[in-house]
C-alpha cells in the first residue's frame, strides 16, 4: 500500500470495525480515556521504568529573539531514551488514540487525510507565527 494512502484506508478499517462505541457520546469518551492511556503510558516510563527522567523547568531563551530562534533553545524536559518495551506500550497507546480519532470523524463526516492535508497546509503557510 504506498504510503499517501494508508490515512484513508486506515479511516475506512476503522468504520469497519467499530461496531460497540458507534455513539458519538461513546466514541467521545473513549477518545478521551485514550488521550489519558497515552498520558499514563509516558508517565509510567519515568515513575515506573525510569528509561527516561522528566525534569520540567522554565523555558530559558535569549532576550528579543525572533520566534524561529526560540526553537534553538526550548527543552523538552526529556532526558534519557525509551526502552523498548516502553516505546512499544506508548506506540499501543497512540495508535488507540488514532483509531478513537479516526472513529470520531467518521461519526462526524470528516475525511481524516483531508484534515491532516488542511493543518500541513495551514502550518506550512503561518510557519512560525502559528503560534503567535
Amino acid at each position: 500500500m504506498k504510503s499517501d494512502e494508508v490515512v484513508g484506508e486506515f479511516q475506512n478499517m476503522v468504520s469497519e470495525v467499530l461496531i460497540r462505541h458507534r455513539s458519538i457520546l461513546d466514541c467521545l469518551t473513549k477518545f478521551q480515556e485514550s488521550t489519558a492511556r497515552v498520558n499514563r503510558s509516558i508517565v509510567k516510563t519515568a515513575t515506573n521504568c525510569g528509561c527516561i527522567s522528566i525534569n520540567a523547568s522554565k523555558q530559558h531563551y535569549p532576550a528579543g529573539s525572533s520566534l524561529k530562534e526560540c526553537s534553538k533553545y526550548m527543552d523538552s524536559h526529556i532526558k534519557g531514551e525509551l526502552c523498548e518495551h516502553c516505546r512499544e506500550i506508548i506506540a499501543e497507546e497512540i495508535g488507540n488514540h488514532l483509531f478513537y480519532l479516526a472513529a470520531l470523524c467518521n461519526l462526524l463526516d470528516y475525511d481524516l487525510e483531508e484534515l491532516i492535508g488542511s493543518e500541513f497546509n495551514r502550518i506550512s503557510t503561518l510557519g512560525h507565527f502559528l503560534l503567535s
